[in-house]
């Protein structure tokens, strides 16, 4: 089978399938304390609804405070992973694609964290999604959404290799091949130890904040507030990452 012919086999549930085993261990260093805290100002008692729950990194900490979550996610591996935690089996899962909510259920705050968004690998897609999130918004409900900023200069590059871990016995490196004209980024990370070397891939179609704003305007929501991290700090040309708070 010709290179192109497998990548093509990628789909929405490949990247939680495939990294459902190792996903808590090597984003153990991701504290949700300062996320839990700023979406459960907004929740009120929910239900919130979390795109692309995975293993409940952000979902369970926000239950903890009192706060009903529901979640959907594509991949059943990663959602087993949520079941076998404390509280796990307490949240309600749907197992789909977050570009089309299904049901008709309204909730005070949907939320989407860590660029989850963004695997979604087209602008319809995304456009579809922001739709949905309308559709499903209370009155008055807000939209919170973080995803990194794209840098340019990596994208102008066309590829990049960054180290994640370099220890006694582990080395984490992501490799990554950028489609400038797509907006999108093929990203394998790689770790490598004594008993053999794992591969994950993700594939996502990145935007800058100002299309997101865009997207978030069709959709009928309004930007209320954007901030570089779950702490509040202000956002700047130089930020990383952009939590932006829509409102319908």
């Amino acid at each position: 089978m010709r290179p192109y012919d497998v990548r093509m086999e990628y789909g929405p549930e490949t990247y939680g399938e495939r990294v459902a085993d190792v996903y808590d261990t090597w984003y153990k260093y991701l504290d949700p304390t300062a996320e839990a805290a700023f979406l459960a100002e907004l929740a009120g008692a929910g239900p919130a609804l979390e795109l692309g729950i995975g293993t409940g990194r952000i979902a369970l900490p926000l239950a903890a405070k009192g706060v009903e979550v529901h979640g959907i996610d594509t991949s059943p591996a990663i959602v087993a992973k949520l079941r076998e935690k404390p509280g796990g089996d307490a949240i309600k899962v749907t197992i789909g694609n977050m570009a089309a909510l299904p049901g008709d259920e309204r909730y005070p705050l949907i939320f989407v964290g860590f660029n989850t968004f963004f695997l979604l690998t087209t602008q319809e897609e995304q456009v579809q999604c922001m739709r949905s999130v309308a559709a499903h918004l209370a009155p008055g409900g807000c939209f919170v959404l973080h995803a990194f900023v794209p840098d340019m200069s990596r994208v102008e590059k066309g590829s990049d290799i960054s180290v994640r871990e370099a220890s006694l016995d582990v080395v984490r490196l992501d490799a990554t091949v950028y489609d400038a004209a797509a907006q999108r980024l093929d990203s394998t990370q790689i770790r490598m130890t004594e008993n053999g070397i794992r591969f994950v891939h993700a594939r996502l179609r990145y935007a800058p904040p100002t299309e997101l704003d865009l997207m978030a305007q069709l959709a009928g929501l309004t930007l209320e507030a954007r901030y570089a991290t779950w702490d509040k700090q202000p956002f700047n040309a130089e930020s990383a990452f952009a939590l932006s708070v829509y409102r319908a």
